[in-house]
């Protein structure tokens, strides 16, 4: 066989692939277990990072969550207590508005708003503006936890609550201010009244009795099972009930000066004749002029001037026609020289009923009308009570 050169080149070839093929055999089998430990180890590594950083967001999400719970909680805390808040002022405010109500009866002053210095807007507009806080406030609480995140302004939804619940808050208390205002300012009016119509009566010899007797039975029908006090430290409550002393004091004056003859029984009509020494117009020698003369024409109506009971009505000497009212206390008034008597003994009269018509019987001179005034029996100056009855027109509305 004849070797060839090209032979020899194709057997060096051979043998060289299969040197290199042994070769590189030889070292994958030596370095396979590196390879294999080092590509186990780095994806074990990766492996670790990504658990971690899946435990790192799972606690982020978890003190997010956390926290929205705890705000939801602190939210709908404070919107319990607003609307606990806002009830109590609901029912002082049913409250206040019976005592409205009774003040404005009693015509004690009752504006709606009170002015003040920052002229803050009536209560009513104030009422709903806290409402509609507490209804943003309610809207806000049940959140979810993305919406927690700050939003493009910066605010969280909380840093939102806090400020709508400052917003409420200080409107509630606005209002809570306003209201004992108010009830300072109709306690204080009715108090005024009381003490000007206690005055007046003093000055004519008549003190109010505190807790005087209403008028009639059903004025002090009360009743209702027993339920212990409320909080005598709150200052609505002690507001409330000197409101209500005052226009219980208010009352008691006004029923005492009704009772009494304030009224003029003979309005427009001028006096010819005061109390007290005169010369008689018959003997012409002093004497006492135990009433007033109203000039009269004849037919004039005569008007009671107070509530009271007829006790006398007819001829009684020189008083011609005359009648008396008994208006309890001791007091009584008489009206005189009467043409025509209207009443009968036992008649009970309002203030301004008609009594008679004027005239000129008994011992007078002429037409006109002979009023008095007594007291236990005693003629007093009927001018006392025409002028208190003239200064009480302004609180007795």
């Amino acid at each position: 066989m004849t070797v060839r050169p090209w032979m020899v080149a194709v057997g060096f070839c051979f043998a060289g692939m299969f040197t290199v093929g042994y070769l590189a055999a030889t070292s994958y089998l030596v370095l396979r277990d590196d390879l294999i430990g080092a590509t186990m180890a780095r994806q074990a590594r990766m492996q670790h990072d990504y658990e971690d950083r899946i435990s790192a967001l799972r606690a982020q999400v978890d003190r997010v969550t956390s926290r929205q719970l705890l705000d939801q909680q602190v939210v709908e805390g404070k919107v319990e207590k607003l609307m606990q808040q806002q009830l109590a002022l609901s029912e002082r405010h049913g409250k206040l508005d019976a005592l409205l109500n009774r003040a404005e009866g009693s015509g004690v002053d009752t504006p709606d708003t009170i002015p003040l210095p920052d002229e803050k807007p009536p209560i009513g507009e104030r009422r709903a503006d806290a409402a509609g806080a507490i209804d943003a406030i309610m809207g806000i609480a049940p959140q979810k936890t993305t919406q927690l995140a700050y939003a493009a302004t910066g605010e969280s939804v909380a840093d939102r609550a806090d400020r709508l619940f400052s917003r409420v808050t200080l409107s509630l208390k606005g209002l809570e201010h306003e209201q004992l205002n108010r009830i300072q300012s109709l306690t204080a009016g009715a108090s005024e009244q009381a003490d000007a119509i206690q005055a007046i009566l003093r000055r004519t010899g008549f003190e109010v009795a505190e807790g005087a007797a209403p008028e009639t039975e059903s004025d002090t029908a009360m009743g209702g099972p027993f339920v212990e006090p409320m909080d005598p430290s709150d200052p609505f409550d002690a507001s409330i009930n000197d409101l209500d002393l005052a226009l219980e004091r208010l009352d008691t004056a006004r029923r005492t000066a009704r009772k009494l003859p304030f009224g003029n029984p003979s309005p427009q009509s001028s006096i010819t004749s005061r109390f007290g020494n005169r010369t008689d117009p018959f003997l012409g020698r002093l004497a006492l002029h135990a009433g007033i003369d109203f000039r009269v024409s004849t037919g004039t109506q005569v008007r009671s001037t107070g509530a009271g009971t007829v006790v006398v009505a007819g001829r009684n000497g020189g008083y011609g026609n005359m009648v008396e009212i008994d208006h309890g206390n001791g007091l009584t008034t008489r009206y005189a020289h009467l043409s025509r008597v209207l009443v009968k003994v036992g008649d009970h009269l309002e203030a301004a009923d008609p009594v008679g018509l004027s005239g000129t019987t008994g011992r007078s001179t002429g037409p006109h009308l002979h009023y008095e005034v007594r007291r236990n029996g005693k003629a007093v100056d009927p001018m006392r009570f025409l002028t208190a009855g003239m200064k009480l027109t302004t609180y007795m509305d």
